[in-house]
């Protein structure tokens, strides 16, 4: 095998982006090494809500970006079979009257002076769009109708399939077990991966100027390699189909309720069933875990009460179905973005707690242009792994949490 120019470590939906935007922007020799396969770890369990609903500018952008790949992702990879899924059904948020108003005020006022639509709606207009919610006790609601919900694993497997077109090689059930770096003192340029698989390569190295880390729950493996700190911790939370007393259309948008205990955010999954999960700390694992976690009745019931305080009728809803999927949490929230200064040659993207899928094609991009050593579409500089050193967290108005 020849030597790659830049290897991605991780076919998320996160390093599938990587890869073909790396192809893209001319990379000629590119590969990706999976543990797995594609997509079938964390991305496999996103709940795949988009929108461009942040308090933290840089999100917002980003967040904008990947949602017009997402509305044309056949046309973007130039793919007449690619598809994202996507419905576009608008995204609700209501806010109880005290500081979560004030911080969905301010909000939406930096995203409509981005250019942004948005509007602020009264409790009769946000019935209308969905009535089997109330809205009686908000003090505040936004509205955001360039926003919905897609398919993760479609999109990943839509970048990884339009990347090997492009000559993209991706190995799966290949693993990253050691990050080499040239000798001496000083920062050490990156020159390779060793792999578990001894037939690649040299004894299982793959050589290489770059490497991108999209390894998201398993970035830990950083730390491990480098020595460099890696601030990220695998939670694991829960998410749940109930089956309530009327429908909830797919024209019917995503709701955010942050008047709730877990701040819950839900969505139509057909028919009469609704997506969803707390927005809120989920289980911290000690070790990366993708397998289904346990889901108590104690958890259904406690789900259960909070919809039914915000959805009449839903107190006689049934547990349809529910999973379990994992977080790669950072200390506030935000991913880190871009190259390590201790480690020249690395570029990371880990972190996003729960916003990676919404963020996924513009963020591909940005790290395939660090890659590439060209200049990115998004100033990196908010999302430097440096903030956490010098206590410059990257939290949001809403505080730690998957609003951001």
């Amino acid at each position: 095998m020849a030597s790659p120019d830049v290897i991605v470590i991780g076919a998320g939906v996160i390093g599938a982006s990587v890869a073909w935007h790396l192809s893209a922007l001319g990379a000629r020799n590119v590969v990706v090494i999976e543990r797995g396969r594609i997509a079938e770890g964390t991305t496999a369990q996103s709940s795949g809500i988009l929108r461009t609903h942040y308090s933290v500018p840089e999100n917002v952008e980003l967040a904008r970006r990947s949602w017009r790949v997402f509305e044309d992702f056949a046309g973007y990879l130039g793919d007449d079979e690619a598809a994202s899924g996507l419905v576009r059904c608008g995204y609700l948020i209501a806010a109880p009257a005290g500081t979560k108003a004030e911080a969905l005020a301010a909000s939406l006022d930096a995203q409509r002076a981005m250019g942004i639509e948005v509007r602020r709606l009264d409790a009769s207009e946000a019935a209308a769009r969905l009535p089997i919610c109330r809205f009686d006790d908000a003090a505040l609601i936004g509205f955001e109708p360039e926003a919905g919900f897609a398919d993760a694993t479609l999109v990943a497997t839509g970048f990884a399939r339009a990347a090997r077109r492009r000559g993209v090689r991706i190995l799966e059930g290949v693993s990253a077990v050691e990050l080499l770096r040239a000798p001496g003192p000083g920062p050490r340029q990156v020159v390779g991966v060793r792999t578990d698989r001894p037939e690649l390569g040299e004894a299982g190295v793959l050589h290489a100027p770059v490497v991108v880390s999209t390894q998201n729950i398993w970035s830990r493996d950083i730390e491990r390699w480098t020595g460099v700190t890696t601030p990220v911790v695998p939670e694991r939370h829960r998410v749940f189909a109930l089956q309530g007393p009327a429908d909830y259309r797919y024209d019917m948008p995503v709701y955010k309720d942050l008047a709730s205990r877990g701040m819950l955010y839900c969505r139509s999954y057909g028919g009469r069933q609704m997506l969803v999960s707390e927005g809120t700390a989920g289980e911290c694992l000690a070790e990366p875990d993708t397998t289904p976690g346990d889901i108590t009745m104690d958890q259904v019931a406690d789900i259960g009460e909070q919809v039914a305080e915000r959805f009449p009728g839903f107190d006689e809803a049934a547990l349809a179905s529910s999973w379990t999927g994992v977080y790669d949490v950072t200390p506030d929230w935000n991913p880190v973005l871009g190259p390590l200064a201790d480690v020249p040659g690395l570029v990371v993207g880990y972190g996003f707690s729960g916003h990676g899928f919404k963020l996924s094609p513009a963020v591909g991009r940005v790290l395939a242009q660090t890659a590439l050593g060209q200049p990115t579409d998004v100033s990196l500089e908010s999302y430097s792994l440096e903030r956490f050193r010098a206590g410059r967290l990257l939290t949001g108005r809403y505080g730690a949490g998957a609003v951001s």
